[in-house]
């Protein structure tokens, strides 16, 4: 049986719905001739580690209390330290995972699994590069940094997998890479990577009002609790970063061109969020309705894509031909169309579910496992 050493950092949506699937698929995995030893478990604050993380591991029945304890928002630290566990806080919780990762990266193929949404982690994925360590990534944040810590998390692209990072649970990277590796030259990327975004311009384009599907969007829990942070389109650009570093561009977040939905004056340090959505929303409605209609009677649908094409990257609405595949877009999916020599005129499509914490952390999944013939 091989062991996977793992420390998990992030336990929000994302990382208990990872620790659900780690139990629930121990016995496919022993047929498999795995098995996911997890060695510690983090939040922003605190930490749960095994007391000898040679020997032993956090048992399932501690990490299902861990889910059913951050489920109800309280921190790791409520589970007291007893014999087979021990709990941090503060300073000590990341030297304690760098001082894991010395004793197991390069002997045991330590695997440090982000599922946060926060720069924090940069730091220490910094740090863990060294000592051994492979690296599994569902934060955007650590690969959408600056070009240092992207040289640095990404300098030996064995030991890292972020698939969760672009799409959620989607094959877009591994199938980027596959292309890249064969020497097929990607001269053009465009994507719709925003389920919240999908899903609010398929709904203006039958006739509803801007305001009122975002309100329902935000009521359904398909956009943040301040809209304005998927309206913003700054998590899309965060995406594109990242698929564009993956072609070659040297690029950091603020050589992207963003067009939000929103002007400045209704940002969220001028106008409160209750405003906006009761005031602010349906002053956008006029132009939406305009630009749907506008894209119309060119024949043409209404999407918020990414585009990277040579050495320009844009995130913004775009009006794309109603019978290509984004232009069928249809709710929350993702779809992202891939030109290359190779795929010029009929352009590699990968659609699906591109959001949801389920289908994120089995892509960090997928990808731990993906990993494994580098453990020792």
């Amino acid at each position: 049986m091989k062991l996977i050493p793992l420390i998990l950092m992030g336990c929000g949506g994302v990382g208990l719905q990872l620790i659900h699937h780690i139990v629930s698929c121990r016995s496919l995995h022993a047929n498999k001739g795995v098995r996911l030893r997890v060695v510690g478990l983090c939040d922003s604050k605190s930490l749960l580690v095994a007391s000898d993380v040679y020997s032993m591991e956090l048992d399932d029945s501690i990490l299902l209390e861990v889910c059913r304890v951050k489920s109800n928002g309280s921190s790791l630290v409520t589970l007291a330290s007893s014999g087979e566990h021990q709990a941090y806080s503060g300073p000590e919780v990341m030297r304690k995972v760098i001082e894991i990762a010395s004793l197991l990266g390069k002997s045991k193929g330590l695997t440090i699994a982000d599922c946060s949404a926060s720069s924090e982690t940069i730091g220490v994925l910094n740090q863990v590069v060294d000592l051994g360590c492979c690296i599994v990534l569902a934060n955007k944040r650590p690969l959408s940094s600056s070009l240092e810590d992207f040289d640095k998390i990404y300098g030996d692209p064995r030991r890292i997998r972020h698939e969760s990072t672009v799409g959620a649970g989607l094959p877009v990277i591994s199938s980027l890479n596959r292309i890249l590796s064969s020497g097929d030259p990607v001269n053009r990327i465009i994507g719709s990577l925003s389920g919240t975004l999908g899903y609010v311009m398929s709904e203006v384009e039958d006739g509803k009002l801007f305001s009122e599907v975002v309100r329902t969007a935000k009521t359904l829990g398909y956009t943040e609790p301040d809209p304005r942070d998927d309206l913003s389109g700054m998590d899309v650009a965060r995406k594109a970063l990242i698929l564009a570093r993956l072609l070659g561009l040297r690029i950091n977040l603020d050589s992207i061109k963003i067009e939000s939905f929103y002007p400045e004056d209704m940002g969220p340090s001028v106008m409160p969020v209750n405003d906006f959505m009761k005031n602010g929303l349906p002053l956008l409605d006029k132009d939406i309705e305009d630009k749907i209609k506008r894209a119309s009677s060119n024949g043409n649908a209404l999407r918020y894509v990414c585009m990277i094409e040579d050495s320009r990257c844009e995130v913004g609405i775009r009006e794309l031909p109603k019978e290509s595949a984004l232009g069928r877009l249809r709710g929350s999916d993702n779809v992202l169309e891939i030109y290359s020599r190779c795929y010029n005129q009929q352009p590699l499509v990968v659609q699906g579910a591109g959001a949801g914490n389920d289908t994120t952390a089995a892509g960090v999944l997928a990808d731990i496992l993906d990993m494994q013939d580098l453990f020792p």
